[in-house]
């Protein structure tokens, strides 16, 4: 089993009586459906419908949650959540140094797996992968597996691989993950979300590259024919994450045109559980 502690996050603690409404009603997932001992990934749009705040939302006692996130966005994070507390019973409160640790088998073997703490259910039954949230088994990995891991399953977080403030939530595969509740009531930013859910228009999303050697850096540019198609994320020796325009991809590939990350060929694919798939009529989509 592979554990590794991760330095980058934190905790959010919001609990009280009025907690569950509260954060119903702003945030992207649909607490309805989360389970205990599950974590579900959501966000906190803007108004516009734009990511402002990516996280891991599980259940922490009878009635409270725990917001897995970015350290160096957690105080900012915790002052949004203010504005919109006004008057509900809730409590909003960052535990300082708290440990959050990840663990999976190397190997995908379920049964090895310590099932302690919460299940990331951004990733697949057969390679099931969990959170421990203030004490961890001793470290025998490090961030550079962690960041392998999700480029192997096509997970992206803000930071490595997106700019917060710069993605909807399609883009990086909110939807296809059950982080958005389309069926519940309004949340911040739902209409335009909700839009795109049923026009169909989402054409930004994460696709794996891969190449035959190391690809280049993090925010290098994916081109075809000198036109931009979508830049590069998180890498791992020769695979990595890129959020893309499937449309133009779906062109360069009809055509035969190769994808250049830099100067380097790379293929784009579409991560295995993922839903969505390249547009029929590529030639045909609307430039965003």
């Amino acid at each position: 089993m592979t554990v590794v502690h991760l330095a980058n996050r934190t905790l959010i603690s919001v609990s009280g009586p009025d907690a569950e409404h509260f954060l119903q009603n702003i945030l992207t997932t649909d607490l309805d459906t989360l389970a205990d001992g599950t974590a579900r990934p959501g966000a906190l749009l803007a108004p516009q419908g734009k990511i402002m705040f990516d996280f891991l939302i599980s259940r922490s006692g009878t009635d409270g949650f725990l917001l897995d996130c970015r350290d160096d966005i957690a105080d900012d994070f915790i002052r949004r959540l203010m504005l919109y507390k006004l008057r509900a019973k809730v409590e909003i409160t960052k535990q300082d140094q708290a440990l959050v640790g990840v663990s999976w088998d190397s190997d995908s073997t379920a049964s090895q797996t310590d099932s302690t703490g919460v299940r990331d259910l951004r990733f697949p039954e057969t390679t099931p992968v969990h959170r421990s949230y203030g004490s961890a088994a001793a470290a025998s990995g490090n961030e550079h597996d962690w960041a392998a891991l999700r480029i192997a399953h096509g997970i992206a977080e803000s930071g490595a691989d997106y700019t917060l403030g710069d993605a909807f939530p399609h883009d990086v595969l909110l939807d296809q993950m059950d982080g958005i509740g389309f069926k519940k009531g309004c949340y911040i930013g739902q209409e335009v979300v909700s839009r795109m859910q049923h026009r169909g228009t989402a054409r930004r999303r994460v696709l794996v590259a891969t190449a035959e050697t190391p690809l280049p850096p993090a925010g290098t540019e994916i081109t075809a024919n000198g036109r931009p198609v979508g830049a590069l994320g998180s890498v791992a020796g020769m695979a990595g994450l890129a959020i893309a325009r499937i449309d133009r991809v779906k062109d360069a590939i009809d055509a035969g045109t190769p994808l250049l990350a830099g100067d380097l060929t790379v293929s784009l694919s579409i991560p295995g559980w993922a839903r969505f798939t390249f547009p029929q009529d590529a030639a045909s989509a609307e430039d965003a």
